[in-house]
Protein backbone atom coordinates (compact mmCIF):
# COMPACT_ATOMS: atom_id res chain seq x y z
CA UNK A 1 0.00 0.00 0.00
CA UNK A 2 1.24 3.05 -1.13
CA UNK A 3 0.93 5.74 1.68
CA UNK A 4 -0.74 9.36 -0.32
CA UNK A 5 -2.26 12.13 1.62
CA UNK A 6 -3.44 11.68 4.79
CA UNK A 7 -5.94 9.41 7.19
CA UNK A 8 -9.14 11.35 9.06
CA UNK A 9 -9.08 10.25 12.67
CA UNK A 10 -11.78 11.38 14.62
CA UNK A 11 -12.49 15.14 12.65
CA UNK A 12 -8.78 15.69 11.75
CA UNK A 13 -6.42 14.84 8.91
CA UNK A 14 -3.10 13.62 10.35
CA UNK A 15 -0.26 11.60 8.33
CA UNK A 16 -0.31 8.36 7.30
CA UNK A 17 2.72 7.29 9.84
CA UNK A 18 0.68 9.37 13.29
CA UNK A 19 -3.28 7.28 12.45
CA UNK A 20 -2.57 4.97 15.10
CA UNK A 21 -4.44 2.72 17.98
CA UNK A 22 -3.69 1.52 21.04
CA UNK A 23 -2.31 -1.81 21.32
CA UNK A 24 -5.07 -2.74 24.19
CA UNK A 25 -7.85 -1.21 21.66
CA UNK A 26 -11.30 -2.89 22.01
CA UNK A 27 -11.70 -3.79 18.46
CA UNK A 28 -8.37 -5.02 18.07
CA UNK A 29 -9.12 -8.13 20.51
CA UNK A 30 -13.07 -8.64 20.05
CA UNK A 31 -13.73 -7.24 16.56
CA UNK A 32 -16.33 -4.77 17.91
CA UNK A 33 -15.99 -2.43 14.51
CA UNK A 34 -18.14 -1.97 11.76
CA UNK A 35 -16.26 -0.42 8.28
CA UNK A 36 -17.31 0.10 4.71
CA UNK A 37 -16.09 0.10 1.34
CA UNK A 38 -15.92 2.68 -1.01
CA UNK A 39 -14.58 3.44 -4.58
CA UNK A 40 -13.63 6.71 -5.88
CA UNK A 41 -13.95 6.89 -10.03
CA UNK A 42 -12.31 8.67 -12.51
CA UNK A 43 -14.75 10.45 -14.75
CA UNK A 44 -14.92 12.45 -17.05
CA UNK A 45 -15.20 15.66 -15.35
CA UNK A 46 -13.54 14.34 -12.43
CA UNK A 47 -12.86 12.14 -9.49
CA UNK A 48 -16.41 10.80 -8.14
CA UNK A 49 -17.54 8.69 -5.00
CA UNK A 50 -19.60 5.77 -6.29
CA UNK A 51 -23.22 5.80 -3.90
CA UNK A 52 -21.68 7.32 -0.79
CA UNK A 53 -25.18 8.16 0.82
CA UNK A 54 -25.86 4.76 0.85
CA UNK A 55 -22.41 3.46 2.14
CA UNK A 56 -22.79 6.13 4.82
CA UNK A 57 -26.28 5.00 6.30
CA UNK A 58 -24.98 1.28 6.33
CA UNK A 59 -22.16 2.14 8.49
CA UNK A 60 -24.63 3.62 10.80
CA UNK A 61 -27.10 0.89 10.31
CA UNK A 62 -24.19 -1.44 11.03
CA UNK A 63 -23.09 0.72 14.15
CA UNK A 64 -26.40 0.70 15.39
CA UNK A 65 -26.91 -2.68 15.42
CA UNK A 66 -23.86 -2.82 17.79
CA UNK A 67 -24.87 -0.17 20.18
CA UNK A 68 -22.71 1.90 18.51
CA UNK A 69 -23.21 5.58 18.88
CA UNK A 70 -20.93 7.17 16.12
CA UNK A 71 -19.94 10.64 17.64
CA UNK A 72 -20.34 12.69 14.39
CA UNK A 73 -23.29 13.21 11.98
CA UNK A 74 -23.39 11.25 8.52
CA UNK A 75 -23.27 14.21 6.80
CA UNK A 76 -19.63 14.95 9.21
CA UNK A 77 -18.99 11.53 8.22
CA UNK A 78 -19.68 12.20 4.16
CA UNK A 79 -17.47 15.55 4.09
CA UNK A 80 -14.61 13.38 5.95
CA UNK A 81 -14.33 11.10 3.35
CA UNK A 82 -14.23 13.46 0.90
CA UNK A 83 -11.96 15.62 2.57
CA UNK A 84 -9.77 12.12 2.61
CA UNK A 85 -9.84 11.16 -1.01
CA UNK A 86 -8.90 15.34 -1.93
CA UNK A 87 -6.03 15.21 0.32
CA UNK A 88 -4.72 11.90 -1.02
CA UNK A 89 -4.56 14.03 -4.71
CA UNK A 90 -5.79 10.40 -6.33
CA UNK A 91 -8.25 10.59 -9.30
CA UNK A 92 -9.52 7.10 -8.58
CA UNK A 93 -8.82 5.12 -5.48
CA UNK A 94 -10.39 2.55 -2.75
CA UNK A 95 -11.90 3.85 0.74
CA UNK A 96 -12.17 2.42 4.22
CA UNK A 97 -14.37 4.58 6.83
CA UNK A 98 -13.92 1.90 10.07
CA UNK A 99 -16.23 2.83 13.31
CA UNK A 100 -14.55 0.76 16.17
CA UNK A 101 -14.60 0.27 20.15
CA UNK A 102 -11.82 1.95 21.68
CA UNK A 103 -8.82 1.79 24.00
CA UNK A 104 -10.56 2.20 27.45
CA UNK A 105 -11.96 -0.74 29.33
CA UNK A 106 -11.04 -4.53 28.00
CA UNK A 107 -13.36 -6.77 28.95
CA UNK A 108 -15.46 -8.81 26.79
CA UNK A 109 -18.56 -5.44 27.35
CA UNK A 110 -17.28 -2.99 24.64
CA UNK A 111 -19.96 -0.36 25.61
CA UNK A 112 -17.73 1.68 28.06
CA UNK A 113 -15.54 2.12 25.46
CA UNK A 114 -15.68 5.26 23.43
CA UNK A 115 -16.05 5.33 19.40
CA UNK A 116 -13.01 6.21 17.34
CA UNK A 117 -13.71 6.56 13.51
CA UNK A 118 -11.37 6.77 11.09
CA UNK A 119 -11.24 7.07 7.36
CA UNK A 120 -8.48 6.03 4.60
CA UNK A 121 -7.91 5.55 0.93
CA UNK A 122 -5.20 3.81 -1.27
CA UNK A 123 -4.85 3.35 -4.62
CA UNK A 124 -6.82 0.11 -5.65
CA UNK A 125 -4.60 -2.12 -7.60
CA UNK A 126 -6.63 -3.76 -10.37
CA UNK A 127 -4.29 -7.07 -10.33
CA UNK A 128 -6.11 -7.91 -6.62
CA UNK A 129 -9.24 -8.79 -7.90
CA UNK A 130 -8.50 -9.19 -12.16
CA UNK A 131 -9.56 -13.03 -11.75
CA UNK A 132 -12.84 -12.86 -12.99
CA UNK A 133 -12.39 -9.64 -15.72
CA UNK A 134 -10.14 -10.36 -18.65
CA UNK A 135 -10.84 -14.05 -17.61
CA UNK A 136 -13.14 -16.05 -15.64
CA UNK A 137 -12.27 -16.94 -11.33
CA UNK A 138 -11.79 -20.52 -10.69
CA UNK A 139 -14.11 -20.94 -7.22
CA UNK A 140 -14.55 -23.58 -5.01
CA UNK A 141 -17.28 -24.53 -2.60
CA UNK A 142 -15.63 -23.97 0.95
CA UNK A 143 -16.03 -26.50 3.79
CA UNK A 144 -16.42 -23.43 5.90
CA UNK A 145 -20.70 -22.55 6.48
CA UNK A 146 -21.30 -18.88 6.42
CA UNK A 147 -23.04 -17.98 9.48
CA UNK A 148 -26.61 -16.13 9.61
CA UNK A 149 -28.19 -13.90 11.78
CA UNK A 150 -29.24 -17.10 13.85
CA UNK A 151 -25.37 -16.16 15.10
CA UNK A 152 -24.22 -12.63 14.15
CA UNK A 153 -26.10 -9.69 12.57
CA UNK A 154 -25.27 -10.51 8.54
CA UNK A 155 -26.89 -6.87 7.79
CA UNK A 156 -24.18 -5.41 9.57
CA UNK A 157 -20.62 -5.07 7.92
CA UNK A 158 -18.78 -6.13 10.98
CA UNK A 159 -14.84 -6.69 11.10
CA UNK A 160 -16.84 -10.03 13.14
CA UNK A 161 -17.80 -11.14 10.17
CA UNK A 162 -14.90 -11.24 8.12
CA UNK A 163 -12.96 -13.74 10.38
CA UNK A 164 -15.57 -16.50 8.74
CA UNK A 165 -14.88 -15.10 5.61
CA UNK A 166 -10.76 -15.19 5.81
CA UNK A 167 -11.30 -18.60 6.05
CA UNK A 168 -12.98 -19.28 3.22
CA UNK A 169 -10.86 -17.39 0.99
CA UNK A 170 -7.54 -18.91 2.31
CA UNK A 171 -8.71 -22.40 2.25
CA UNK A 172 -9.44 -21.48 -1.63
CA UNK A 173 -6.16 -20.26 -2.02
CA UNK A 174 -4.26 -23.00 -0.66
CA UNK A 175 -6.16 -25.58 -2.91
CA UNK A 176 -5.45 -23.54 -6.16
CA UNK A 177 -8.45 -21.67 -6.72
CA UNK A 178 -9.34 -17.77 -7.12
CA UNK A 179 -12.29 -17.78 -4.47
CA UNK A 180 -14.53 -19.54 -2.27
CA UNK A 181 -18.21 -19.86 -2.69
CA UNK A 182 -19.97 -20.40 1.08
CA UNK A 183 -22.79 -22.25 1.64
CA UNK A 184 -25.46 -21.46 4.77
CA UNK A 185 -26.50 -23.21 7.06
CA UNK A 186 -29.25 -24.88 5.12
CA UNK A 187 -27.02 -26.17 2.34
CA UNK A 188 -28.20 -22.99 -0.08
CA UNK A 189 -25.57 -20.67 -1.79
CA UNK A 190 -25.01 -17.72 0.50
CA UNK A 191 -22.05 -15.50 -1.02
CA UNK A 192 -18.41 -15.96 -1.47
CA UNK A 193 -16.08 -14.56 1.08
CA UNK A 194 -16.57 -10.81 0.01
CA UNK A 195 -19.20 -10.94 -2.74
CA UNK A 196 -22.11 -11.36 -3.44
CA UNK A 197 -23.14 -14.43 -6.54
CA UNK A 198 -25.63 -14.51 -9.46
CA UNK A 199 -26.09 -17.07 -11.64
CA UNK A 200 -27.93 -17.13 -15.05
CA UNK A 201 -30.14 -19.24 -17.05
CA UNK A 202 -31.50 -18.66 -20.37
CA UNK A 203 -31.11 -14.71 -19.98
CA UNK A 204 -32.63 -14.55 -16.76
CA UNK A 205 -30.71 -13.17 -13.59
CA UNK A 206 -30.46 -15.25 -9.95
CA UNK A 207 -29.53 -14.50 -6.62
CA UNK A 208 -29.82 -15.40 -2.78
CA UNK A 209 -32.21 -13.08 -0.95
CA UNK A 210 -31.01 -11.64 1.67
CA UNK A 211 -32.45 -13.79 3.95
CA UNK A 212 -30.04 -16.76 2.70
CA UNK A 213 -27.20 -15.05 4.95
CA UNK A 214 -25.56 -12.34 2.67
CA UNK A 215 -24.55 -9.24 3.31
CA UNK A 216 -27.19 -6.47 1.37
CA UNK A 217 -24.28 -5.54 -0.77
CA UNK A 218 -24.44 -2.14 -2.25
CA UNK A 219 -23.28 -3.26 -5.80
CA UNK A 220 -25.27 -5.80 -5.42
CA UNK A 221 -28.44 -3.67 -5.25
CA UNK A 222 -26.72 -1.29 -8.48
CA UNK A 223 -26.50 -5.00 -10.66
CA UNK A 224 -29.74 -5.83 -9.84
CA UNK A 225 -30.65 -2.30 -10.67
CA UNK A 226 -28.68 -1.77 -13.82
CA UNK A 227 -30.06 -4.96 -14.97
CA UNK A 228 -33.80 -4.14 -14.49
CA UNK A 229 -33.32 -1.05 -16.22
CA UNK A 230 -32.02 -2.90 -19.36
CA UNK A 231 -34.72 -5.50 -19.32
CA UNK A 232 -33.17 -8.58 -18.00
CA UNK A 233 -34.99 -10.73 -15.21
CA UNK A 234 -33.78 -10.45 -11.86
CA UNK A 235 -35.13 -13.35 -9.28
CA UNK A 236 -33.86 -13.41 -5.63
CA UNK A 237 -34.25 -17.15 -4.49
CA UNK A 238 -32.64 -19.76 -2.56
CA UNK A 239 -30.36 -21.22 -4.81
CA UNK A 240 -29.35 -25.00 -4.55
CA UNK A 241 -25.38 -26.04 -4.90
CA UNK A 242 -26.24 -28.39 -7.94
CA UNK A 243 -27.69 -25.78 -10.10
CA UNK A 244 -24.56 -23.16 -9.89
CA UNK A 245 -22.49 -26.25 -11.72
CA UNK A 246 -24.68 -26.13 -14.48
CA UNK A 247 -25.57 -22.63 -14.55
CA UNK A 248 -25.29 -21.09 -18.58
CA UNK A 249 -23.28 -18.20 -15.96
CA UNK A 250 -22.36 -17.23 -12.79
CA UNK A 251 -21.03 -13.61 -11.70
CA UNK A 252 -20.16 -12.06 -7.94
CA UNK A 253 -20.30 -8.64 -7.27
CA UNK A 254 -18.35 -6.28 -4.40
CA UNK A 255 -16.98 -2.78 -4.11
CA UNK A 256 -13.70 -4.00 -4.64
CA UNK A 257 -14.41 -7.23 -7.05
CA UNK A 258 -17.18 -5.01 -9.04
CA UNK A 259 -18.74 -6.95 -11.76
CA UNK A 260 -16.43 -10.88 -11.77
CA UNK A 261 -17.05 -13.61 -14.00
CA UNK A 262 -16.72 -17.21 -12.87
CA UNK A 263 -16.16 -19.55 -15.15
CA UNK A 264 -15.40 -23.24 -12.73
CA UNK A 265 -16.61 -24.34 -9.55
CA UNK A 266 -14.68 -27.70 -8.05
CA UNK A 267 -13.36 -28.19 -11.13
CA UNK A 268 -16.22 -28.09 -13.06
CA UNK A 269 -16.40 -25.79 -15.79
CA UNK A 270 -19.61 -23.34 -16.06
CA UNK A 271 -21.51 -22.98 -19.09
CA UNK A 272 -18.62 -23.17 -21.84
CA UNK A 273 -16.39 -22.24 -19.33
CA UNK A 274 -15.94 -18.62 -20.63
CA UNK A 275 -17.29 -15.06 -19.74
CA UNK A 276 -20.53 -15.40 -20.90
CA UNK A 277 -22.55 -12.56 -22.67
CA UNK A 278 -24.98 -11.63 -19.85
CA UNK A 279 -21.86 -11.02 -17.19
CA UNK A 280 -20.38 -8.93 -19.79
CA UNK A 281 -23.24 -6.72 -20.43
CA UNK A 282 -23.51 -6.13 -16.71
CA UNK A 283 -19.81 -5.38 -16.98
CA UNK A 284 -19.89 -3.18 -19.47
CA UNK A 285 -23.04 -1.54 -17.87
CA UNK A 286 -21.41 -1.05 -14.34
CA UNK A 287 -18.77 0.61 -15.56
CA UNK A 288 -20.25 2.84 -17.78
CA UNK A 289 -22.64 3.69 -14.80
CA UNK A 290 -19.89 3.92 -12.12
CA UNK A 291 -17.90 6.18 -14.47
CA UNK A 292 -20.36 8.58 -15.24
CA UNK A 293 -21.03 7.22 -18.72
CA UNK A 294 -24.61 6.76 -18.08
CA UNK A 295 -27.06 9.70 -17.16
CA UNK A 296 -29.80 7.24 -15.72
CA UNK A 297 -27.50 6.79 -12.69
CA UNK A 298 -25.86 10.04 -12.70
CA UNK A 299 -27.48 10.39 -9.08
CA UNK A 300 -25.02 7.73 -7.95
CA UNK A 301 -21.97 9.95 -8.09
CA UNK A 302 -20.78 12.54 -6.18
CA UNK A 303 -17.82 14.44 -7.83
CA UNK A 304 -15.57 15.56 -5.53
Amino acid sequence: MKERGKIWMNGRLVPFKDAKVHVLTHALHYSTAVFEGIRCYKTATGPAIFRLSEHVDRLFKSAKIYSMKIPFSKKEISEGIIKTVQASGLKECYIRPIAYYSYGVLGLTPTPNKIDVAIACWEWNTGESSAGKTQGARCKISSWLRIDSRSQPMQAKAASNYANAALARVEALKDGYDEAIMLNYHGKISEGSAENIFMINKGQITTPPLDAGILDGITRDSVIRLARAEEIAVTERDIDRGEIYVADEVFMTGTAAEVKSVTEVDNVAIGDGKVGPVTLKMQKVFYQASRGMDDRFSDWLVPI
